[in-house]
């Protein structure tokens, strides 16, 4: 590992810190360096807040230093005026003449703007160190400006013997049928912290009366979307307790007055849902989204090939009978042991 593979590897780690918090925004870390030290560092916290660059400079104390120093980000710094003003132009008036940078933005309002700017006025700027990497780290955000839809995650949980839930009839209680153990499912809360929305179908819904909040990790509850055609699913029930923001997919008129922080969207069910959704969630900025509905709404997005990951708990008890788990025609590329569980990760 060579010296800025180094300090964009710190930065990668520093901008993890923001995940889960910085939507719309991408997870950017940043360190200065001088005389083969760290100086100052930073990350991005949250949307509206100072940007990583902005947090790294502000932690040295003698500004003096930043003249000789080098300034390293994960991602290029912007270049345009948001909620905050453009980290490039921070840079150039902090006397920084050198710029180490892990990937370029691909967001349109920056893309090369940064490093235009920083260049122009005579900062030495690399470009591409670690890019991989930090295009990981960046997954979601990536996926949304390049493919222009959020990055999409499938999560079920099926029995030894390959099935998602029980055969329900109208005398079945409202709760889910558990498959996988408790720290699966602890687990599955970290996923929910991690993503900007979270999305089930109608008999999901109507079975499980879920709240599709955070209860077993700390974070910010993800944007329920739930699909509900022709409005089946009782008021009272918990996706309509206006805790949370809640986005529903119908085809059915509906009365505004009704509901406060519910919003619904009019779409064809009888056309390509998968990427009508997409297209919903992408005029909302929503980056990702974990589909966490069951068999039928999971395979609809497996049948047109609209999903980034896959993550399938296997829990060790057999239904023998039941709803059949989705097909994945992947081979997973990791299988982790959580207790009595087997997590199965797959990458598309």
């Amino acid at each position: 590992m060579n010296i800025h593979e180094k300090y964009i590897k710190r930065c990668i780690e520093l901008a993890k810190n923001g995940l889960g918090k910085t939507y719309p925004n991408p997870m950017v870390g940043s360190v200065i360096v001088l005389n083969n030290s760290i100086i100052g560092e930073g990350w991005h916290k949250k949307a509206g807040e100072p940007h990583a660059e902005v947090n790294a400079i502000n932690s040295v104390s003698d500004k003096s230093l930043l003249k000789n120093a080098t300034i390293y980000v994960s991602l290029e710094p912007c270049s345009h005026y948001g909620k905050t003003p453009p980290c490039a132009n921070l840079i150039v008036e902090n006397g920084i003449k050198k710029v180490v940078i892990g990937i370029i933005d691909e967001n349109s309002k920056v893309s090369g703007g940064g490093v235009k700017h920083l260049r122009n006025n005579n900062c030495n700027v690399i470009v591409g160190v670690l890019e991989e990497e930090c295009k990981e780290l960046n997954k979601r955000f990536f996926t949304f400006h390049t493919k222009k839809r959020p990055f999409v995650i499938l999560k079920w949980a099926e029995t030894a013997d390959g099935f998602i839930d029980k055969l329900r009839n109208k005398d079945s209680e409202n709760s889910p049928n558990w498959i996988s153990n408790v720290y699966s499912q602890q687990f599955a809360h970290k996923m929910r912290a991690e993503e900007q929305a979270i999305l089930i179908g109608t008999t999901t819904a109507l079975n499980d009366n879920p709240t599709l909040n955070i209860r077993s990790w700390v974070g910010i509850h993800p944007i329920r979307v739930v699909l509900d055609r022709t409005l089946k699913i009782p008021i009272n029930y918990n996706l309509f307790d206006e805790s949370i923001q809640t986005i529903v997919f119908t085809e059915n008129k509906y009365e505004k007055s009704t509901y406060n922080n519910v919003l619904f969207e009019i779409i064809n069910f009888n056309e390509n849902l998968p990427k009508q959704i997409c297209d919903v969630l992408f005029k909302y900025e929503i980056q990702s989204v974990i589909i966490e509905g069951g068999a039928k709404t999971l395979q609809s997005f497996i049948d047109v090939n609209v999903w980034d990951e896959a993550f399938v708990f296997v829990g060790d008890a057999n239904f023998k009978t039941g709803l059949k788990a989705p097909k994945l025609k992947k081979a997973p590329i990791e299988i982790k042991k959580i207790s009595t569980d087997a997590l199965k990760i797959y990458k598309n």
